[in-house]
């Protein structure tokens, strides 16, 4: 009897193992796909700054957007397009790259997710090259499937 209760709690505990081991690799598989997916809308949003494609990175963001700047304060979705325009129209050709070994992306359940990284600004200038590297955090909304930014913190400038 003493061998049987030892076989059963030895499977129990085994069984418990293997499916905590289960819901670990789905939770990571999960992890690495929305990495992915925030990665990829990253790239192509700065693909499209890059290309200065002003209405398409409007469809980025969401209307509501709140950006906050360590040098600028709090700006809305309008003021934040102004400002880009602005960019997009000065005599030197701006280009965003981001750190790819900086990027981080965290869930957050029921809305979307957490990307925060570190991106390099580059552009010549009086015959130099100048390189400004700064910190960002993006919440990006999930709406169904359709990815947008809500928010922006822009900071270390």
């Amino acid at each position: 009897m003493k061998n049987l209760i030892l076989l059963l709690l030895t499977f129990t505990i085994c069984a418990s193992i293997l499916a905590q081991s289960q819901n670990e690799r789905k939770v990571a598989a999960t992890q690495i796909e929305l990495f992915n997916k925030i990665a990829n809308l990253d790239s192509s949003l700065f693909a499209t700054y890059n290309s200065k494609n002003l209405d398409l990175m409007k469809t980025y963001f969401t209307r509501d957007l709140e950006w906050y700047q360590d040098n600028g304060g709090l700006i809305g979705f309008e003021k934040v397009f102004e400002n880009f325009n602005s960019i997009f129209n000065r005599d030197y050709d701006l280009k965003r790259n981001l750190i790819k070994e900086s990027l981080e992306v965290h869930p957050i359940e029921g809305y979307g997710a957490i990307e925060i990284g570190k991106h390099q600004f580059k552009h010549i200038e009086n015959g130099k090259l100048e390189i400004g590297t700064f910190k960002f955090l993006m919440i990006w909304k999930n709406e169904n499937g359709n990815w947008k930014i809500s928010r922006v913190i822009s900071y270390d400038h």
